[in-house]
């Protein structure tokens, strides 16, 4: 298969141009695909969705409509004919967009935040705390002095007497989570970074290094950097086959390997059974996917992850840059081992300057590079996003950049490819990329969620979740599976 597939007219239904989203086309040409394709996407639902003083909606059915569309071109390629029309339906975008706020289990809705995590008063203005992990919490109140038991009283008081900025730096040192809110960031990001290994061609910034230099520094053996064969799929599936080593947490990474597995990838996530996972997040992001735990400082369990990598097509990671390098998962210690992967990373800060190797959430994100400060209250405190929609956009184009390697890789171009994106990047592209809203015929449709809502009994059990938002002509409606017990699955491909 070395064709591109085609695309079908750009007329709509009674023949009239359709007129092209700006986001779309702008998000769609940072992932590098035919601005042609662009032309397919159209948008219904209700418009009064996602609201804020941001152009929160525009950047989150964007994000679903170029997953949508690369889905769609791989569709395509693996079935032959034309790339399927996309129609976003922009209340299935809105509902998934918080998707972990619809969950419930059992009935039962989880805490999204523990009340050690949101806004408090410091003696200079205000800062953000993420302490829903029990060992961020601990290290949080370790870094102010305070008990283990420490209730969010006594945190709020300690916090009062403080300058914002050495409660960031004293909960730095101290591997915790907390971040000043500052006012609107004026630096400009990349939405995506992405290069080829293994080939002449490559694109983002600086200079790449090839899998054969790679391989020439660590003593590696490398193969011929072209990627496997793909047969014929069906276009619910057009990832089918595909393998995916998931080595991601929390939301933006699990959304986008989630929505691999939707579109029929054997994604099987990998964890530390060091590291605490929760269980209400895995209910809601685990989807579609397996789920094991492999200790890579031991040699057996390395040895398991090596023979995966081995027939894996795809890795997503979403730890700070530089946290996996002493396991061998460098992106240029992959490619020197297979030049032909799909090598995809996602980190809060952006990969350069002196914030790169710091911890982050989508929370921190929005305080620490002003939208906290923009959405701010008359009466100063801070505002935040009506949904983690760093998390879930970056989600969403992590997934788009991974199909469309996938289609660029069997046209023309092999090789592996490296991508990288920022919950910052997605921050600065909201902030500073996207315009506000469009003069248009607002539609009247009023919104009600749960007509994107279903139920599904699973190991956690009896859970309500939102259905994926994914949009062509002959996209699934649901995932294949609902997701098992963190953790429990055995380390093979299907």
């Amino acid at each position: 298969m070395t064709d591109r597939p085609s695309s079908e007219g750009t007329a709509g239904p009674t023949g009239a141009a359709r007129s092209v989203d700006r986001p779309t086309a702008d998000a769609w040409a940072a992932l590098g695909g035919p601005a042609e394709l662009v032309e397919r996407v159209s948008f219904h639902g209700p418009d009064d969705v996602l609201a804020s003083g941001l152009p929160v909606r525009r950047l989150a059915r964007a994000t679903v409509a170029v997953c949508s569309l690369a889905a769609a071109e791989l569709a395509a390629l693996r079935g032959g004919g034309q790339v399927p029309a996309v129609r976003v339906d922009q209340g299935a975008v809105a509902t998934a967009f918080v998707s972990e706020r619809h969950l419930t289990v059992d009935g039962r809705s989880p805490v999204n935040f523990a009340p050690h995590s949101g806004f408090w008063r410091t003696a200079d203005g205000w800062v953000r705390t993420h302490a829903n992990y029990p060992h961020h919490r601990t290290r949080l109140l370790a870094a102010l002095g305070l008990a283990a038991d420490a209730g969010p009283e006594q945190l709020a008081e300690v916090l009062g007497k403080l300058p914002a900025e050495q409660v960031q730096e004293r909960a730095y040192a101290a591997g915790a989570l907390a971040v000043a809110v500052v006012p609107v960031s004026e630096t400009v990001l990349p939405l995506v970074e992405h290069r080829e290994v293994g080939t002449a061609a490559a694109t983002g910034p600086g200079v790449p290094a090839t899998a054969s230099t790679a391989a020439a520094a660590t003593g590696a053996v490398t193969g011929p950097a072209v990627a496997r064969p793909l047969g014929a799929a069906p276009v619910d599936r057009p990832a089918d086959g595909i393998r995916v080593l998931d080595l991601t947490r929390v939301i933006a990474g699990p959304v986008a390997t989630r929505t691999l597995a939707l579109l029929g990838a054997d994604v099987l996530r990998v964890d530390s059974p060091r590291l605490p996972e929760s269980d209400d997040a895995h209910a809601d992001t685990g989807f579609g996917k397996r789920s094991t735990r492999l200790d890579l400082a031991e040699p057996a369990d390395r040895a398991v992850f090596e023979e995966l990598l081995a027939t894996a097509d795809v890795v997503v990671t979403a730890y700070r840059p530089g946290a996996l390098d002493a396991h061998g998962l460098a992106s240029e210690a992959l490619f020197a081992r297979r030049p032909d992967l799909v090598v995809a990373q996602i980190c809060a800060w952006g990969w350069t300057g002196p914030w790169a190797e710091r911890r982050g959430f989508d929370s921190l994100v929005q305080a620490g590079v002003g939208i906290a400060a923009h959405e701010a209250a008359a009466d100063g405190h801070p505002g935040v996003l009506p949904a983690q929609a760093l998390d879930h956009g970056t989600g969403y184009l992590v997934a788009a950049a991974v199909l469309r390697a996938l289609t660029d890789q069997r046209t023309g171009r092999p090789g592996g490819r490296h991508l990288r994106f920022s919950l910052a990047g997605t921050a600065s592209w909201l902030l500073q990329g996207i315009e506000r809203e469009e003069p248009e015929e607002a539609s009247t449709e009023p919104y009600d969620p749960s007509r994107w809502l279903a139920e599904t009994d699973s190991a956690y059990g009896r859970l309500r979740h939102a259905l994926p938002p994914i949009g062509y002509r002959g996209a699934p409606a649901d995932w294949s599976r609902p997701p098992g017990r963190w953790g429990t699955d055995a380390p093979v491909w299907r």
